[in-house]
């Protein structure tokens, strides 16, 4: 139990922070026009302190690790008295085991005398039967032969008819596929309305391929047509990555790496948020002050304090060492 409150308390460092930069995401459950950063730190910074002494509660206490020491050592000593037992009973063993062998022996040496004499009868035997198996082999391998020869002409034959019947069951299957991929390029009526509900989302703001999917979706579309809808367009991911980008910038700032995350976040590949950051020409500095600016706005902070809070958005030291001198601390 103690490590479900741990690991509550993680979540509500984790949601504290994010509700302290976009509350948005975290307050949902709350009308949006009272959505702010002030209830972030009231429902999240409550759930800290509850979690932080529910897991101070449930933690084990010593007495029982002490009881758990002490249960050991009388276990080993059980062991040590059983290990002396064994070694005894070992010893006796061991000299039963030795006047049982020397019983073995003379069994043994009796047993050899009898198997030498089964061996030799067996040997003359053997030499019988093998002048009589080798006849039975001549008589077998030519009957063999015989059989091979028709089961080789069967097989070739049954070959034949497999690659006509395959080469005509190919052929259906050409002319089958021909059709289905000719109907499918036509699309159905939903499929069209799909296209043409991702084209005007694609007018007025940026989308990843993946959320575009997800918004048409959204909008009740099920999976397919959403997905055929998406594959009929033509569209460059990567400069929706740049516009989605500068529409970030827009309302509130972001270190490269922060924007980098949030841009996969909806969707875009690593690769094309990368791209997208490099394209936009942004002063990351002059963001890393807008950011510092925003925090002291809501809560006071100290110098390291506030450093420590930058970098840990994804701010460089430098960046955010020129940002908080740039706010006065």
């Amino acid at each position: 139990m103690n490590n479900l409150f741990l690991l509550l308390f993680l979540v509500s460092i984790l949601a504290l922070v994010v509700g302290l930069i976009k509350p948005d995401l975290v307050l949902r459950w709350i009308p949006e026009a009272k959505r702010n950063r002030k209830k972030a730190a009231m429902y999240f910074g409550s759930a800290i302190v509850a979690f932080f002494i529910l897991f101070g509660i449930t933690v084990d206490p010593v007495e029982e690790q002490v009881a758990g020491v002490q249960q050991a050592e009388a276990e080993e000593e059980t062991d040590g008295e059983a290990e002396r037992e064994a070694a005894e009973e070992a010893e006796r063993e061991a000299a039963e085991e030795a006047e049982r062998e020397a019983a073995e022996e003379a069994e043994r040496e009796a047993a050899e005398e009898a198997e030498r004499e089964a061996a030799e009868e067996a040997e003359r035997e053997a030499a019988e039967e093998a002048e009589r198996e080798a006849a039975e082999k001549a008589e077998r391998e030519a009957a063999e032969e015989a059989e091979r020869e028709a089961a080789e002409e069967a097989e070739r034959e049954a070959v034949e008819e497999a690659e006509r019947v395959a080469a005509e069951e190919a052929e259906r299957e050409a002319a089958e596929e021909a059709e289905r991929v000719a109907a499918e390029n036509a699309g159905t009526a939903s499929q069209q309305q799909a296209v043409g509900m991702a084209e005007n989302y694609l007018d007025y703001t940026a989308f990843s391929k993946s959320g575009l999917i997800e918004q048409l979706e959204f909008e009740g579309f099920s999976n397919t047509d959403a997905a055929y809808a998406v594959e009929q367009i033509s569209v460059d991911w990567k400069e929706q990555a740049v516009k989605s980008a500068e529409n970030y910038l827009e309302f509130t700032p972001f270190s490269k790496s922060g924007l980098i995350e949030q841009l996969e976040f909806e969707g875009f590949s690593n690769a094309d948020a990368a791209y997208a950051v490099e394209q936009i020409g942004a002063d990351w500095r002059e963001q890393a002050v807008k950011a510092a600016e925003n925090y002291l706005e809501f809560t006071p902070f100290s110098r390291s304090g506030l450093i420590e809070q930058l970098e840990f958005e994804g701010y460089s030291n430098a960046d955010a060492t020129y940002a908080v001198d740039a706010v006065g601390l």
